[in-house]
């Protein structure tokens, strides 16, 4: 199995759950992992966004044109 790397960082749920649906659709493996934790009222999501998106290291490129194509930043 391949190892998964942080590739996007995420400020919200929105983005996040955009830019997977479009990468399920191309079959590229990935996951999503929120910051939040109901124990900390949400702090981490606060101070460093909503979560980010692991992934196959050869699969980054193509994910940040998603990511783009879609987000646009």
């Amino acid at each position: 199995m391949e190892q998964f790397v942080k590739i996007i960082e995420f400020e919200n749920e929105i983005e996040a759950r955009l830019v997977a649906e479009h990468l399920k659709e191309r079959e590229i493996p990935h996951l999503l992992k929120s910051y939040g934790d109901s124990a900390y009222a949400g702090i981490f999501q606060t101070q460093h966004g909503w979560g980010h998106l692991e992934a196959p290291k050869r699969f980054e490129d193509e994910i940040l044109t998603v990511y783009d194509d879609l987000i646009g930043r």
